[in-house]
């Protein structure tokens, strides 16, 4: 059924859309550029004008965004330094020179048709991430878009070009990534975080020395050992990238995978002459836990979990070796009776921990389910037999403890 809406409009869908479906992946969203129009022709033709900084509408049926053809210009420092031009005599080929990678830089009229003047198709191919132009540098947010497309083109065996990471290294050199407003890094970082290989976005990060400025605590571990009878790895950084690939095949949850990336960061902490141990890393580690979480204003249930697992992931790892009145402890300290929810997380992330290690990629974690059936057992203890005695207050705590210890101690105990 045919458009009325767009009528002689010189309409492109763009981005990713054309991207994902050259690559045989799922459209989601389709973006459309219009050439040639005024904000007035389009608002006449029944679209809502949602952008502020320039012209983006969205369509009155469908919801789909339509932007006019524009050109940037660099004037300032940061994300914001940028002129926008948005007018009829802006072509196609001047809006897709302005964007950041080749393979975003492609364009399909309606009847199928490819518009690709930087060759996005062949590096598509070539499973290859190359910037289209010299403008490439001068928005510091792409240095974390490359890098988060190499996370999300991953499986897909895409490589950032050499002469892009190039360019990247220079944009880190410049100290323009310390303009980027946390809210950015964060959105960025999430949608990494989402991927199936997560562990690309803080790779590339590093090897284009962006991960100092954007995320220091990660880049500290790396170059810090472990005991490589413990760790084959033998890198806490690339045993954090591990364990965040392992986090990523046992949840979805973002939660989780950002947990993963700060569990260990206590180990960049640890004093050299202690090498490679890193004996209290966990209570080192919760400082940088909140700073991070702090600078990137992460959410708060995101930076309870984080810190959490930072602080406690050690013992829980030794869940099989602790005493009876330990593992109730531990459990009330994981608020895991009043949030399973949460402990089921927690519990994920360590299992993640424990396969981030070369060969251990599928190991089980009995320590998990240990603590799973310690906690059904403390939770099926109910303070109304104690009550009915009239023990109160303290003493009612301090009772059901007790029997929550008893009812622990007749577990039988993991082979």
């Amino acid at each position: 059924m045919p458009d009325t809406v767009t009528d002689n409009l010189e309409c492109y869908i763009v981005g990713g859309a054309v991207r994902d479906r050259l690559l045989g992946r799922e459209v989601v969203d389709h973006d459309w550029v219009v050439v040639g129009a005024t904000p007035e022709v389009m608002l006449a033709r029944g679209f809502k004008q949602v952008g502020a900084d320039f012209p983006v509408f969205l369509h009155p049926d469908t919801g789909e965004e339509y932007a006019l053809a524009r050109t940037e210009r660099k004037q300032g420092r940061g994300y914001h330094g940028f002129a926008v031009h948005a007018a009829p005599e802006v072509t196609l080929e001047d809006d897709l020179a302005r964007r950041d990678l080749t393979i975003n830089a492609m364009a399909m009229r309606e009847n199928g048709e490819l518009v690709d003047p930087f060759g996005g198709r062949d590096d598509l191919e070539a499973r290859r991430l190359r910037h289209v132009g010299p403008a490439f540098v001068e928005d510091p947010l792409r240095v974390l878009r490359v890098a988060r497309f190499a996370a999300q083109l991953g499986a897909h065996g895409f490589e950032v070009a050499d002469s892009t990471a190039s360019l990247m290294r220079q944009m880190s050199a410049s100290g323009e990534l310390a303009d980027l407003v946390p809210e950015r890094v964060w959105a960025e970082t999430v949608k990494a975080l989402g991927t199936e290989r997560p562990s690309r976005y803080f790779a590339v990060l590093h090897d284009v020395d962006a991960l100092a400025e954007t995320f220091p605590e990660v880049e500290a571990l790396f170059g810090v050992p472990q005991p490589k009878e413990y760790h084959p790895e033998v890198d806490t950084g690339i045993h954090t990238l591990l364990v965040l690939d392992a986090a990523a095949g046992l949840s979805d949850s973002v939660g989780v995978r950002f947990a993963a990336v700060c569990h260990d960061l206590g180990k960049a902490l640890t004093p050299p002459e202690e090498w490679p141990r890193h004996i209290g890393h966990e209570r080192r580690g919760v400082e940088p836990t909140r700073v991070l979480c702090e600078r990137l204003r992460t959410p708060k249930a995101i930076r309870e979990l984080a810190l959490t697992v930072t602080a406690q992931h050690g013992r829980i790892h030794r869940a099989l070796e602790m005493r009876d009145t330990t593992l109730v402890d531990l459990i009330d300290e994981l608020d895991a009776l009043r949030r399973p929810e949460r402990f089921e997380q927690i519990l994920t992330v360590c299992h993640a921990d424990s396969r981030g290690k070369p060969g251990k990629e599928s190991v089980d974690y009995p320590e998990g389910d240990w603590l799973r059936r310690v906690r059904e057992t403390v939770a099926a203890i109910s303070p109304q037999p104690l009550l009915e005695q009239g023990i109160k207050g303290k003493a009612l705590g301090e009772a059901l403890r007790r029997e929550r210890i008893r009812a622990v101690a007749d577990l039988p105990r993991p082979d």
